[in-house]
Formats: C-alpha cells, structure tokens, sequence
C-alpha cells in the first residue's frame, strides 16, 4: 500500500457501470443478468462502516510512515519482517491461539477486546493432544 499521512480512511468513490453486464450491441442483457438496478450496482456502503472496516489499516500505514520519516526506510521494513516472522509462529494443538508477541509489534497489547474474553466460550480445548497432533500432520 502507498505511504500515506493520513489518519482517517478515505471515502471509496461510488461509481457505476453498466459496460460489465452489456451484450454486443452495448445494451443491458436482461436475460442473462436480470432487471437493471443502479442501487445494486453502486454497491453502496454507508461511509461510517467503510471507515470501520480500513481503520487500523489507516492507522498502521501512518504509523508505518511516521517510523520511516523518522529512522529510515530501515524501521518499518524491519518492523513488518518481525511481523511476519512471528506471525508464522507455529503453535502446540490444544493450546490457546493467541498470540501475544504479534500483538505487541502491532501495539494491541493494552487493549482489551471481546475476544480476550470469549475467545474459548465458542469452542471447548481439546482432551487429546495426540489427535491433535496427528490431525496437525496428516498421520
């Protein structure tokens, strides 16, 4: 993704064509793609939501950005090649699946979500670690 300063996520633009779904002589092909609808075709989001989902990507790209102004472009390259390393972390089956290390590279380790809570309520531990295994390796 392209270096920026932003802090909040930008709007998507809204657009529509009608080009993807035109036959040969350039006109809607109702038959095959059903009646014409420009809502269905905006695919319009509401603007909070759109910023909901971009917004700790937005905050880490700045942060990102920030690290590479002031150090170098070292400070972020090392930063995510940390991230990548430790995300690729293999686990023990029948552990628990967080990972603590990762969450203090992205800078989640003050704060507190639902899924720290909850996180095994959906889900009860495994009794065998021996299944676990073999299910983890494909014996």
């Amino acid at each position: 993704q392209e270096p920026s300063l932003r802090i909040v996520p930008t709007v998507a633009p809204k657009s529509a064509s009608l080009t993807a779904k035109a036959n040969s002589l350039g006109l809607h092909d109702t038959l095959q793609y059903g009646p014409l609808s420009i809502a269905a075709e905006t695919k319009s989001r509401g603007g909070l939501e759109n910023r909901l989902t971009r917004w700790e990507e937005t905050q880490d790209n700045l942060k990102l950005t920030m690290l590479r102004d002031l150090h170098g472009v070292h400070a972020p390259t090392r930063l995510l090649m940390e991230r990548k390393i430790v995300a690729a972390n293999p686990h023990m089956p029948g552990m628990g699946q967080g990972n603590i290390h990762l969450d203090i590279l992205m800078g989640r380790d003050e704060t507190l979500e639902p899924a720290d809570f909850f996180l095994g309520m959906d889900r009860s531990p495994s009794l065998s670690v021996h299944s676990d295994m073999e299910k983890k390796l494909r014996m």
